[in-house]
């Protein structure tokens, strides 16, 4: 099988000053279509440069990124533009929602930027409310919205490109307990009908709702290891009952 992601010897350094960091250290990682992938590691480890490669947010100083069966590596600024809109869905923990905009309005920005005609725009936009189940939110704005509410806009808002791969970025840093467990309960469902997710976490209880942990120190792959105790959302609400 052809994997989605391809990293080989991924590098990247910094230079502050007189003084130069190697944020990532020669990282190879393959990710397959449906994997659901949790990235850890301290603070220092290189996970959030991992993660700006992944999303194509930033360009590593050497090493090759094939994604989806393009070499996005030496991709220029709005090329890595064009990527990200059409193949990579974002969830950050900031859930970063435009505030004067109604939730379908926020939905429908990539479809925007995609050049969609507006009456498919607004047809693409309910379908994917109606899937993280706020079909009866589409006038709200997000100072209406719950905390959970608001990421799961976030969400239907990186579904509705059909992208390649979902990258969630500590998806439930900003919510209470029980919203986490429902909000990586909906990352489960998603995963189920087939998409494949990205989750970057520092919290253990978080990265155990993937089925494998890529876990980062000193910029290079400490482990990567298959997740033999997945834990699930049914699991998660009997122990918070």
């Amino acid at each position: 099988m052809q994997p989605i992601i391809e990293l080989s010897q991924i590098k990247k350094e910094y230079k502050i000053g007189t003084e130069e960091i190697h944020a990532l250290s020669g990282v190879s990682l393959n990710i397959y279509k449906n994997e659901y992938v949790a990235l850890m590691g301290p603070s220092g480890s290189g996970k959030s440069t991992l993660m700006n490669m992944l999303g194509c947010l930033d360009s590593p100083t050497s090493g090759e990124y094939i994604l989806n069966h393009l070499a996005v590596a030496k991709m220029t600024d709005n090329e890595l533009a064009e990527v990200r809109n059409k193949q990579i869905g974002f969830v950050f923990q900031t859930f970063n929602l435009l505030p004067r905009s109604t939730t379908l309005e926020n939905v429908m920005l990539p479809l925007i930027y995609a050049g969609i005609e507006k009456s498919k725009r607004i047809e693409m936009a309910k379908s994917v409310l109606e899937q993280v189940g706020l079909g009866n939110r589409m006038t709200h704005k997000p100072n209406e919205l719950s905390g959970g509410q608001r990421q799961r806009v976030a969400i239907a808002r990186a579904l509705v490109n059909n992208p390649a791969i979902i990258l969630a970025d500590e998806p439930t840093g900003n919510l209470d307990s029980k919203t986490s467990i429902e909000i990586m309960g909906l990352l489960e469902d998603i995963h189920k009908k087939g998409n494949t997710i990205i989750l970057v976490t520092h919290e253990e209880d978080i990265a155990m709702h993937a089925h494998r942990i890529v876990r980062l120190k000193d910029g290079i792959v400490e482990s990567d290891a298959e997740n033999k105790n997945i834990t699930s959302f049914a699991t998660r609400m009997q122990n918070f009952a």
